[in-house]
């Protein structure tokens, strides 16, 4: 009998695995000091407000008459100390400026090849009608790039683990760096 429970324990513990539990999207939960969902938007949106309200805006505008300029994100690098989804960051930020209203983006990259590939393949496969001619894109006026740093230190059972994003946006023309933003996070953990 005491092996007949003992075997049903085994086969009762061994049926029931992890949980997962659905959560609402827009609830922010932190499990570490590491990266997240909150600290990508902050940051985007954060150095996108200031990017915007140094000078080469309006200077662009009034030498444009108040065209949008285009950007093209070029890279932004993770040489932090973890796995920072790079794209997810790069979209909060095109997101943050698309909603301003104030700027355009071009594709880049692998995009821009594949977008290309496509027009290509319009060409001998789309009704005359239809097809997306070569030759017609935008350029950019500007590209933004720039790099994800941190470093963590810690003592027994506390940690703090230190963010630094540097963007900078070059015009395209000239190379010249018209901003360039540093937003900086940290966070403590405490075991």
């Amino acid at each position: 009998m005491k092996y007949i429970v003992a075997i049903m324990v085994l086969v009762l513990t061994a049926c029931s695995g992890p949980r997962v539990e659905r959560l609402d999207a827009s609830v922010e939960m932190e499990l570490t000091d590491g990266w997240n969902a909150r600290d990508s938007r902050e940051v985007s949106e954060g150095m996108m407000g200031d990017m915007l309200s140094f000078p080469w805006y309006g200077s662009y505008l009034a030498q444009h008459n108040n065209q949008r300029p285009t950007v093209l994100v070029q890279q932004i690098r993770n040489a932090s100390h973890e796995h920072i989804a790079v794209d997810t960051f790069v979209n909060d930020i095109k997101r943050s400026l698309m909603m301003s209203g104030k700027i355009e983006f071009v594709a880049g990259g692998a995009e821009r090849v594949d977008i290309r590939d496509e027009k290509a393949d319009q060409a001998g496969n789309a009704t005359a009608a239809t097809q997306k001619a070569l030759g017609q894109e935008i350029g950019a006026d500007y590209v933004l790039t720039g790099v994800i740093n941190s470093y963590v230190d810690q003592l027994k059972d506390k940690r703090v683990t230190y963010y630094q994003v540097d963007l900078k946006l070059i015009e395209l023309l000239t190379n010249r760096e018209v901003w360039i933003g540093t937003k900086k996070i940290q966070k403590l953990m405490t075991k």
